[in-house]
């Protein structure tokens, strides 16, 4: 048995249980009771890998049992405890001391080894953890006075442990001895909920929650919310209908329109801490001042409908701000709308409430004869007057009302696209009838490349080219146009700069060729080889003559060979040649077979069509139909202007 003296002292530790169930100590920081046997008892804290001290094995831990507290001390602020009741068993060989003691002889060392072994220090580590924190451990050294033991060396360790670490009201806590980590105790802190009633509210700081008060501000007709809180920016304000309602947020400086505010709209205010508790308040519920906007957004649908034995039924709806009392029933319509007896329902516990907010309840009266035209009556509890009659929507006459909307707004469209888009239907329905579209580009980009040995009637025609590919909608670029910045950066810098743009955008390069051009292909293209055989393949970008440095034309053999090596020259490079006998596909220089060659001006319309659509395939039905435009107006001889032009520097070129 336990001393008296241990009773007391768990009597002074723990006051009184509140009325809330949450017990409260009168200790405000850490504390450890010893109980007979033991004394000079000390506690220190740190982390379960802080303490490496080795556990004492002269002290085993034969039971744990802990309990949360509330921890309040002369008025200070309450916080939470974690008390351990602790039984322990202290191990010590006496038989061996006393032996080693009778044998001694020298008087000076029996009066040391008495004092050491009368009275050795033990000690015990307790440990604790909330979910997702690290351990933290209570280390307590304590005197065992062996002659004073009871119960065959067992004692009692009291262990107070203010605000331990990690641990919230709520939280779920683990105890256990560091050296029997199996011996282990679940605890759960009492709720904030619990903690914040009328006796401890002010003494724990999570409770303390702002206020809110509403001014209504009838010029402006709005509602104001007002806070005593000195940091408007950690308040959180939310609305909702009802108190179990759904509940919106809010800010507290945007005002409330009053139209929407209800005898019901309840607000909850909090801080934005970890706790978040939150406090509660409907100050609408006794007064009439917003009674009448509870009327005003009453709604109430009717329908007919069967039930699973083909019976009829007549369906209702009832939606409104807030939860109401009263009665609904079915009528005839006639003098006024004759009550059906023995089909009154009363609005009670079926209530739910939609997204929008709104509460709704619905039922329905079964076996009524829909051939009398039932409407629906209701009487709403602190409203003097009977609702109604709602009854079901005539949709036939709603319906030829959408159609005769839809006809008049087909009409006023059709009147809008004459007046307003005359010019542009004019502009397309010509470009039809001409074979080509007047925007037939979609702002594409076209890098038009002249030949080296240019002369003055190519050159007229590559920019006869390039302006009517700009009347089309392309956007064009000619070398010919930048000369300058072709003697500034280079021509191969140049070419790269136009090819990145053309990735990004779309788009695709035409070079025009003539005879001395393809020769100069071939020449090129041999001398390409045999600078491979002869140097390898580390310097194959470089061919002994014709240098990507020298002109544009060389500068885009090169990329060509880069594309044709990668398999996608034809991608981004056509040709074009205004020779009335030019090469066939065949007969082209090696580099160039595979790259889709022009006859211009006879094939303008597929060079059109192969820069509007591309080359992948995609967009076949407007390529067919582009072509086969094309060639009706060449054939009836309906040729454009621009085309006319390229058509004389081509006889001037031959």
């Amino acid at each position: 048995m336990f001393p008296p003296g241990w009773s007391i002292w768990c009597v002074l530790l723990t006051l009184p249980v509140s009325a809330c169930g949450v017990e409260i100590s009168g200790y405000s920081g850490d504390e450890v009771i010893c109980s007979q046997g033991l004394s000079e008892c000390t506690m220190k804290m740190g982390y379960e890998t802080d303490l490496t001290e080795a556990d004492d094995d002269a002290v085993d831990v034969l039971s744990l049992t802990a309990f949360p507290k509330l921890c309040c001390k002369d008025g200070a602020p309450c916080k939470i405890c974690l008390v351990l009741d602790v039984e322990i068993n202290i191990r010590l060989d006496v038989e061996k001391d006393m032996e080693d003691e009778g044998h001694s002889g020298l008087e000076e060392e029996e009066e040391d080894y008495s004092e050491e072994t009368r009275n050795p220090r033990a000690s015990l580590k307790m440990c604790h953890y909330a979910p997702l924190t690290m351990p933290t451990c209570k280390k307590v050294e304590f005197t065992v006075n062996h002659t004073a033991l009871t119960q065959q060396n067992q004692s009692k360790l009291l262990m107070v442990i203010a605000e331990p670490a990690g641990v919230t009201f709520g939280s779920h806590v683990t105890i256990y001895p560091s050296k029997k980590s199996h011996l282990r105790q679940e605890v759960r802190v009492f709720p904030l909920d619990e903690v914040c009633n009328q006796v401890l509210q002010e003494r724990v700081k999570e409770c303390h929650v702002p206020t809110l008060t509403s001014v209504i501000n009838q010029e402006m007709n709005q509602l104001e919310l007002q806070s005593a809180s000195s940091n408007n920016s950690l308040l959180r304000v939310c609305m909702q209908y009802e108190g179990n309602g759904i509940c919106q947020e809010v800010t507290v400086t945007t005002p409330i329109p009053l139209y929407s505010v209800t005898p019901c709209t309840c607000f909850q205010v909090w801080e934005d801490y970890e706790w978040g508790i939150r406090s509660k308040s409907c100050p609408f519920r006794k007064t009439n001042f917003f009674q009448r906007n509870l009327w005003q957004n009453v709604s109430v649908i009717v329908r007919h409908g069967l039930m699973n034995d083909h019976g009829s039924m007549l369906w209702w709806n009832l939606s409104a701000p807030c939860r109401l009392d009263g009665e609904v029933w079915p009528c005839h319509r006639g003098h006024g709308c004759r009550e059906v007896e023995g089909f009154r329902q009363q609005l009670k516990d079926a209530w739910r409430q939609n997204s929008r907010g709104q509460w709704k309840i619905e039922g329905v009266f079964e076996d009524i004869n829909l051939q009398l035209s039932p409407c629906v009556m209701m009487k709403l509890q602190g409203l003097e007057h009977e609702l109604g009659p709602f009854c079901v929507q005539n949709t036939v006459r709603w319906r030829w009302s959408l159609l005769v909307i839809g006809v008049m707004l087909l009409v006023c469209l059709t009147v809008l696209l004459k007046c307003g888009l005359q010019d542009y239907v004019k502009k397309w329905v010509w470009s039809f009838h001409h074979g080509r579209f007047v925007e037939i580009g979609g702002n594409r980009l076209v890098v038009l490349l002249s030949p080296p040995d240019v002369d003055g009637g190519v050159s007229e025609s590559v920019c006869q080219l390039g302006s009517m590919l700009c009347t089309r909608g392309f956007r064009v670029s000619v070398d010919q146009w930048s000369r300058n910045e072709q003697c500034t950066l280079g021509p191969l810098p140049w070419l790269h700069s136009q090819l990145l743009e053309l990735n990004s955008q779309g788009g695709r390069v035409v070079l025009v060729v003539t005879r001395k051009a393809l020769e100069r292909a071939e020449e090129w293209t041999h001398s390409h080889k045999e600078h491979i055989k002869t140097k390898g393949q580390e310097n194959q970008g470089l061919p002994l003559t014709g240098s990507p440095y020298s002109d544009v034309f060389m500068a885009s053999l090169c990329l060509i060979e880069a594309d044709r090596l990668q398999g996608r020259a034809g991608e981004r490079f056509l040709l074009a040649t205004f020779d009335p006998h030019p090469r066939s596909d065949r007969n082209l220089p090696e580099l160039l077979q595979g790259l889709r060659l022009f006859q211009l001006p006879s094939q303008t319309g597929a060079l059109l069509t192969e820069l509007t659509v591309g080359g992948t395939g995609k967009g076949s039905w407007k390529r067919w139909c582009l072509r086969w435009m094309d060639s009706r107006d060449y054939n009836e001889g309906r040729a454009a202007e621009g085309i006319i032009l390229l058509r004389k520097a081509g006889d001037t070129s031959s």
